[in-house]
């Protein structure tokens, strides 16, 4: 098995988080998988950001929930480029050979129907892959699995999980997301944010499904390397 390198929120490493600029880069480049945040405006429209808030991340100030998407898109990113629409980066994506995981943003506002809205808006795209759905709000997932048991739906902690395929087992989860991998027997775990090369190749060498990394670049030479000097030692 070989691990799946995520794009997290793009390639922070080169452009703006959560831009299309950095997803256009990516699709470009050949990326696995992309991962990426979705919170809902005033008026229920998907956007894509990390934050609750667009101060850290753009020209302008305040909630997102608090803006109606007409208002949200005079914002402008570090390169000029408004906030990004869930349907932009679907857009993007439709037909091409990569992994999307959305996480939906809902541990600090959860956001009155977003699952049933994100849902709806990713079921009439056409996508080569199921999206790998996300959250640090386990009350999202189980809404989302009420919604549609079959996607694919993972929890994103930064703890550790005492008897993880337990947990998994008990709460009806396809994998989870963790901060440092537990290496449980057939547990399916991604693992994140991985920058440092070390922890790239400790975690590669590991088979782990998959990491998040601000550099998936670096990170496929990193594994491009290792499968490399497996290969001379075998």
């Amino acid at each position: 098995m070989s691990t799946l390198i995520f794009g997290h929120r793009g390639i922070p490493a080169k452009f703006p988080e959560n831009s299309m600029q950095g997803f256009r880069y990516a699709i470009e480049h050949h990326v696995e998988g992309l991962e990426f945040d979705v919170h809902l405006t005033r008026d229920r429209l998907p956007v894509i950001m990390h934050d609750e808030t667009i101060d850290r991340t753009t020209d302008g100030g305040g909630r997102i929930c608090d803006y109606n998407y007409e208002q949200l898109k005079t914002f402008k990113l570090s390169n000029g480029e408004p906030i990004p629409t869930l349907y932009d980066l679907i857009k993007l994506v439709q037909n091409i050979d990569v992994v999307l995981n959305l996480e939906f943003k809902t541990n600090q506002i959860h956001y009155r129907g977003i699952e049933e809205i994100v849902l709806r808006q990713v079921s009439q795209a056409y996508l080569l892959h199921p999206v790998i759905y996300s959250s640090f709000n386990l009350a999202s997932l189980k809404i989302c699995q009420r919604l549609d048991d079959s996607q694919n739906y993972c929890y994103l902690t930064g703890q550790m999980v005492p008897n993880p395929l337990q947990f998994m087992k008990e709460e009806h989860l396809n994998g989870l997301h963790l901060h440092h991998a537990q290496n449980s027997e057939s547990l399916i775990e991604r693992i994140w944010t991985v920058n440092n090369e070390d922890q790239m190749i400790k975690l590669f060498s590991q088979d782990v499904d998959g990491i998040f990394t601000d550099d998936f670049e670096k990170a496929m030479r990193m594994r491009q390397q290792l499968h490399h000097n497996q290969l001379l030692v075998g």
